[in-house]
């Protein structure tokens, strides 16, 4: 039996494509070492690629120093990543805007971050997937959300959040809370639920609708708990059974379960906070037949160290199938936990798997 080469076994390795195409989410994973010139660098190192040949990877400084490299003075991977230094002065900017009492202009906030507004812009975007007015309008949002949850009057809650004026928030208030402010102070008070509940291959099945759009896709065995589930929701909505013509968008999401690989056009009302909004975005932008790991999602959302977080905002999720979180497993590939159940995941999955199968 043939031993690889040196070169061979590099080439084979998954982490030589990062190199060669100094993948940004390589850094912070490995390092590469370069035997001929006894240096060792980030993934993303600037310096001109090394014959695979010479190429050792580490999994730390300290494992390169042990066997005799040095760090490079280009790329420095002694210190903290570019990514990482990044992704730390993001965070502290998203503090700086929650806890601002008035809105913060991007000039300021550029000028706190001694960057120019423009590059701030860019990198907030990249960090976070929001630009920082976003970021700022959705953190005023939850603190509106959490006070008048507390039952504080809706002036008190709009002026305390950092909004200038009532105006402004009523303006954005649709997309914030889902209902005006005082249907939502109320517990969704004169809001009208529409809802059917039936049965698909999975099991019992309740869909329901607000004026915006689908507002839940619950899957369980007993529909008695899916409609109490409802109720929990919206405590002081009126429930109404939906009417004939809800049966085309029944047929719609039944056939979305049993051919999930068929996509997701529905109208969709999606309520959460800003991290889950992320989480959900970053679920729905899955592919039909793949799989995810948490950490992953929590990269993709510039959330690096977040892969718990994810896991609950996945757990959170209110829209089975049409936010594919059964589409997100553990690093290892195994089954995690799911809101409708394990079994329904699998089942979820080796439909899609199938279905790719049968269209290669």
């Amino acid at each position: 039996m043939n031993t690889p080469s040196a070169a061979e076994t590099t080439l084979s390795d998954p982490r030589w494509p990062l190199v060669l195409r100094r993948a940004p989410e390589a850094d912070g994973q490995f390092l590469i070492a370069v035997k001929t010139t006894r240096i060792y660098c980030r993934p993303t190192c600037t310096a001109r690629l090394p014959r695979p040949e010479n190429v050792s990877f580490f999994t730390s400084p300290e494992a390169a120093r042990a066997a005799g490299f040095r760090a490079c003075l280009r790329c420095k991977p002694d210190g903290v990543s570019p990514a990482a230094a990044q992704a730390a002065l993001v965070a502290a900017l998203c503090r700086h805007l929650e806890s601002s009492d008035s809105p913060v202009s991007l000039t300021a906030l550029a000028e706190r971050a001694q960057l120019s507004p423009a590059h701030l812009h860019r990198l907030f975007r990249k960090v976070t997937g929001l630009t920082p007015k976003a970021w700022a309008d959705a953190a005023r949002a939850a603190r509106v959300r959490s006070a008048l949850s507390r039952g504080e009057r809706v002036t008190d809650a709009l002026y305390t959040a950092g909004f200038n004026s009532s105006g402004r928030f009523y303006a954005q208030a649709d997309d914030a809370l889902g209902m005006t402010p005082r249907r939502f102070r109320t517990g969704g008070l004169d809001t009208t639920i529409h809802f059917a509940l039936t049965t698909c291959s999975l099991g019992a099945l309740l869909v329901a609708t607000s004026e915006r759009g689908v507002c839940a896709i619950q899957l369980g065995d007993a529909p008695q708990a899916l409609r109490e589930a409802l109720e929990a929701r919206f405590p002081k909505a009126t429930l109404c059974h939906a009417d004939a013509g809800f049966e085309i968008l029944l047929e719609d999401v039944i056939r979305l379960i049993e051919a999930p690989h068929t996509g997701c056009n529905l109208p969709l009302d999606l309520r959460g906070t800003v991290f889950q909004q992320r989480v959900w975005q970053a679920l729905r932008a899955i592919p039909a037949g793949s799989t995810v790991s948490y950490a992953e999602i929590a990269r993709r959302i510039g959330q690096a160290k977040s892969s718990r977080a994810v896991a609950q905002a996945c757990a959170a999720n209110p829209l089975a199938v049409a936010v594919p979180c059964h589409r997100v497993v553990r690093g290892s590939g195994e089954l995690s936990g799911y809101r409708w159940g394990v079994a329904r995941k699998r089942a979820l999955l080796e439909r899609e798997a199938n279905a790719a199968k049968s269209d290669d």
